[in-house]
C-alpha cells in the first residue's frame, strides 16, 4: 500500500504568485515556513526552519492569491511531487513541491478575527483559526437556546 499525504501549517514567506496556463487553468505558487524547536544535550534551545513550496490549481489558486499574503497562516493538505528540468547551464535541477488538494486560511492579520468581514462574498473560502486570537464566534454574542428536556422525545430523534 502506498500513501502520499502531506499536512503543513505555517506562515507564507511571500505573497502567492498567480499565473494562467495556455489552456486557461489558474495556478498559484507560494512558500510556507514551518518552525521546529528543541533543547539540545547541553540545554541550549535550538530552532530550525523548513520551507515548503506549494502549488495550488483552479479556483483554490485564485482564492489563495486573493486572500493570502506574506506572513499569513495557512494549512495545506496535499501530496509531495518531485520534478526535474534542465537549467540554462544544462544541469539537471530537482525541486520537491506540495501539490495542494486543499488550502485553509488562518486568521487575518490585524486581529480581524478571520473572514467575518468577508462573509458577504460568495467566493469567500472556508476558514479555520489555528488558535491564535479569538475567533469570530467568540467576538459576537451567540443566541441562547433554551430547550426543555421534557419536550424531547426519543422517537423524534433522527438517529
Amino acid at each position: 500500500m502506498d500513501l502520499n499525504k502531506v499536512f503543513v501549517a505555517g506562515r507564507l514567506t511571500a505573497d502567492p504568485i498567480l499565473k494562467t496556463t495556455p489552456q486557461g487553468q489558474s495556478v498559484a505558487t507560494f512558500s510556507i515556513a514551518t518552525n521546529s524547536s528543541w533543547i539540545d544535550k547541553s540545554g541550549a534551545k535550538k530552532e530550525e526552519v523548513e520551507y515548503h513550496n506549494i502549488v495550488v490549481w483552479g479556483r483554490q489558486a485564485e482564492n489563495s492569491a486573493k486572500f493570502l499574503t506574506k506572513g499569513a497562516i495557512a494549512l495545506v493538505e496535499g501530496r509531495m511531487k518531485t520534478r526535474s528540468w534542465q537549467n540554462q547551464q544544462g544541469q539537471t535541477v530537482k525541486t520537491t513541491e506540495i501539490i495542494a488538494d486543499r488550502v485553509q486560511f488562518g486568521p487575518r492579520a490585524g486581529g480581524g478575527g478571520g473572514m467575518a468581514a468577508h462573509t458577504n462574498h460568495a467566493d469567500a473560502p472556508a476558514h479555520d483559526d489555528f488558535g491564535s486570537g479569538p475567533s469570530s464566534l467568540e467576538e459576537e454574542a451567540l443566541p441562547q437556546i433554551d430547550i426543555d428536556e421534557e419536550d424531547i422525545k426519543p422517537e423524534d430523534l433522527p438517529f
